[in-house]
Order: structure tokens, then C-alpha cells, then sequence
């Protein structure tokens, strides 16, 4: 079965040729769909199994990260992503992918495209552009990181931080933690936004949705990683691409 992808580009999309790139190596078979396609009908999510929404920073990040395109796909698209869940398509959200999932209430997951949960400036007050250390929970029901016990991936973020109150936090799966090398739950640095909890992504309770911060298709392959000659592969995330198109493959 050929997997068929959806790569959304909007205005100010920047990491969409990485994440096509990983998709590929992966089997999957990538189209780059314009959100104005979708919402003006030339394109269908029908026609796809896998949906990525890949960083960068649409529309320039006015009214807040990933605002604008979040609105759009609540005005335009909401019966559309309704339907694709409904069915069982996948749904990745990288960095501003993930900000966009969250301001259109597709995640935390309650099915309703209302807002429950946000993602906010960095406590440091600046942009963040480092590599972090990654824990993942082994409990959580998301299919793109089934089998993987850590990652150390890239962020490059201003707006970051996961907030989300009490009872919410509460019902969510959380499948990636920020660390420190050894797994613990520390502080800045590590943690480089101030996320609740270390909160790095979060998914549906069907582990189909899945949103995170640090960048997976920035560290598909250990050269990717800058010391890789001196300590070797410390969790590359080409298994959370593998994971997606062999689930979509045996629907």
C-alpha cells in the first residue's frame, strides 16, 4: 500500500523540505498541499492518510505563533479535520505545527477545535536555538514514538512554553519530556522554554495526533548530530517517521 502524505505549506513555512525529506526516506509518498488549496476545495484530506503541519513561522507569527493558521483551519477546514481524524488519518505537528494544533483545540484532542491548553513566550524572554534531551514516556498511546526510549533533537523556538490548567493536565498524554542527560526533570536549560511539567509534545488519547517542539526531521541520521564522531548516536527520531507510515500502511 502506497502511504500518501500531506505536507500543509502557508505562508512563512520553513521546515517543510526536512520533513518531506524524513517522510520519504521513511516510504511515504509526499505532496506539499497550500492551506488555500484545502480551504478552497482544489485539494482533499481524503486523498491522504498522514498529515504533517512542519515548523517555521507562518504568517510571521502575527497575533502569536501559529494564531492565524490555526484560524483559518477552524474557519475553513473544521468539518475537513473532523472528518480526517474521524476516519483515522495521522496528524503531525512540528514546532509551529504543534502551536497550530493547539490555538485550533485539535490537541489536547476533545474533538471540539475549542482551545484548552497554549503555547507561550519562553521564560528566558528570547529565542531558543539548542539541542535538548528528550525522555519518552513509555505509558503514552502515541503511535509516532511506539519503541523509542529517548531523543536528542534541535529546538529553535521564541514561543515554547505549554501551559495548560490543572484539570486539563491532568487528562493529557504526554509522550516526550524535556530532560537532562540522565532523564531528569530539571530546569533551564534543559528544559529551554519552561514548559509545565517539562512538557516537550503531547497527543490525543488516540496516539494519532501527535505535537511537539524540538524539530524530528532535523535529526533523522546520527551524522545529523554535531559530535556524532566522538559520542556516537544519542536517539535520532527517524523511528517517530518510520512509526507513522507503517501504522498508515497496515490500516
Amino acid at each position: 500500500m502506497v502511504v500518501k502524505v500531506f505536507v500543509l505549506r502557508a505562508p512563512g513555512t520553513n521546515c517543510d523540505i526536512e520533513t518531506a525529506f524524513a517522510l520519504e526516506k521513511a516510504g511515504g509518498e509526499v505532496s506539499f498541499v497550500q492551506i488555500g488549496e484545502l480551504a478552497r476545495r482544489k485539494r482533499n484530506l481524503d486523498d491522504c492518510q498522514i498529515l504533517v503541519i512542519p515548523g517555521g513561522f507562518t504568517y510571521g507569527d502575527y497575533l502569536g505563533a501559529g494564531r492565524i493558521l490555526a484560524g483559518e483551519i477552524k474557519r475553513s477546514l473544521a468539518l475537513d479535520f473532523e472528518h480526517f481524524i474521524s476516519r483515522g488519518g495521522l496528524i503531525l505537528g512540528i514546532c509551529n505545527g504543534f502551536q497550530v494544533l493547539v490555538k485550533a483545540g485539535i490537541l489536547p484532542g476533545n474533538n471540539k477545535q475549542s482551545q484548552v491548553a497554549t503555547i507561550t513566550f519562553n521564560d528566558s524572554g528570547k529565542f531558543e536555538c539548542r539541542w535538548v534531551y528528550l525522555s519518552v514516556n513509555p505509558n503514552s498511546n502515541c503511535v509516532f514514538t511506539s519503541g523509542l526510549e529517548k531523543l536528542y533533537l534541535p529546538v529553535a523556538h521564541g514561543e515554547g512554553k505549554f501551559l495548560a490548567g490543572a484539570k486539563i493536565l491532568g487528562d493529557i498524554d504526554t509522550p516526550v519530556f524535556y530532560t537532562d542527560r540522565a532523564g531528569n526533570k530539571v530546569g533551564y536549560p534543559w528544559n529551554p522554554n519552561g514548559s509545565i511539567k517539562n512538557i516537550a509534545g503531547i497527543c490525543d488519547r488516540s496516539g494519532r495526533i501527535f505535537g511537539l517542539m524540538p524539530h524530528p526531521e532535523r535529526h533523522i541520521e546520527p551524522s545529523q548530530y554535531p559530535r556524532w564522531t566522538r559520542e556516537g548516536d544519542q536517539g535520532n527520531a527517524f523511528e517517530i517517521f518510520l512509526n507513522a507510515v507503517r501504522w498508515a500502511r497496515a490500516l
